[in-house]
C-alpha cells in the first residue's frame, strides 16, 4: 500500500540563508496544512497513519526548522524566532495563507506564528500543547523530568512520555514506534546543539519571556485545541486554559490517552481535523 508520508521525497528551499528540508504531498488542491513539530522531533517522527489520513483530503507540508534534520542553519533559541523562520519558510513554499497543526513545542510556535504573522495562517490546530505561562508545564510523574530532558527518545521513554500505562496506551506506543521507523534513511537525530537551543526556547516561553498566554485574546483565527485526558508532558489543564482564552476555539479531549493522543487516535483525530479545516470554506461559526 502506498503511503504519502513514507514515499515522499525530500525537497529543499533556501530562505534568508537557511536551506530548509521539506516534503509536500497529498491532495493536489486545497489549503496546505503545515506541520510544526515537537521537541526533539524531525519530519520522520510524524505518524504516517495520521499524516496520510490528512493528506487524502488536502496538501500536506512537513518541514524541519533551522538546524533540525537535514535543514541548515542553527536552531533558534526562542519560540518567537522559530515562528519567524517558519513564516519565512511558509511564504516561500505556499501561495496565500495555510492551515497549521502544532504539536507540543510546535504548538508554541503555531501560537506565536498566528499572533505575529496573522496573514500567513488561516486555521490553527493545537495538539498536546500550552500557552506558556499560566498553569505551567510541571510534570505530574517524577520519572518524566529526566526522560523529557534526555537528548534522544527510545521506545521505553516514548511509552512513559506520550501514552498511558493501560493496555491501549502500551499498544499505541509500540504501534507509533513501528510506524515511524518504517521509512528508509530516516532524518538525522536532533543534534546536541539544537536540542539545547530547543530547551532554552521552551524555558523562555514557559517562564513568560515570549509566552502567548496574555495575548490569546487577540488570536482571532479559528482554533481546534486537542489533548489526551492525562498529558504528563504539557498537563491537560493547559488545553482548557487556552480554549477559555481564545476567542474562537473548540476543545476536544480523548479518553485513556496522554501527550501522544493524536497518534493513539490517529484516524479519529484526522477525521476531526479534516472536519474543522473544511468548515473554514463555509465561514467560521458565529
Amino acid at each position: 500500500m502506498t503511503s504519502f508520508s513514507l514515499d515522499a521525497p525530500d525537497s529543499f528551499v533556501e530562505v534568508d540563508g537557511i536551506r530548509f528540508a521539506y516534503r509536500r504531498f497529498g491532495a493536489a488542491t486545497g489549503t496546505p496544512l503545515v506541520f510544526l513539530n515537537r521537541f526533539r522531533g524531525t519530519m520522520d517522527d510524524w505518524d504516517p497513519l495520521l499524516v496520510d489520513a490528512l493528506a487524502e483530503e488536502r496538501p500536506v507540508i512537513l518541514f524541519d526548522n533551522a538546524g533540525i534534520g537535514r535543514s541548515g542553519g542553527r536552531t533558534q533559541g526562542t519560540v518567537t524566532e522559530m515562528a519567524q523562520a517558519a513564516a519565512a519558510f511558509i511564504t516561500a513554499v505556499a501561495r496565500g495563507p495555510v492551515d497549521v497543526i502544532g504539536f507540543s513545542l510546535g504548538g508554541y510556535v503555531a501560537q506565536r506564528l498566528a499572533l505575529g504573522f496573522p496573514e500567513v495562517v488561516r486555521r490553527v490546530v493545537l495538539a498536546g500543547t500550552g500557552p506558556g505561562a499560566g498553569e505551567g508545564i510541571l510534570p505530574s510523574k517524577p520519572q518524566v523530568g529526566p526522560l523529557r530532558s534526555a537528548p534522544q527518545m527510545d521506545l521505553a521513554a516514548l511509552r512513559v512520555l506520550f501514552f498511558t500505562e493501560s493496555g491501549a496506551g502500551i499498544r499505541a506506543g509500540d504501534g507509533l514506534w513501528e510506524r515511524t521507523h518504517r521509512r528508509a534513511n530516516r532524518e538525522p537525530e536532533v543534534s546536541p546543539d539544537s536540542y539545547g537551543q530547543q530547551i532554552e526556547a521552551i524555558k523562555h516561553f514557559s517562564t513568560g519571556g515570549d509566552t502567548a498566554y496574555p495575548e490569546l485574546g487577540r488570536l482571532h483565527h479559528p482554533v481546534l485545541v486537542a489533548n489526551g485526558h492525562d498529558d504528563v508532558m504539557v498537563p491537560t489543564i493547559n488545553s482548557f486554559s487556552m480554549a477559555q482564552r481564545l476567542p474562537d476555539a473548540e476543545l476536544v479531549i480523548y479518553p485513556d490517552s496522554g501527550h501522544g493522543f493524536l497518534f493513539q487516535y490517529a484516524e479519529m483525530f484526522a477525521v476531526r481535523v479534516n472536519e474543522f479545516l473544511d468548515r473554514a470554506d463555509q465561514g467560521a461559526p458565529a
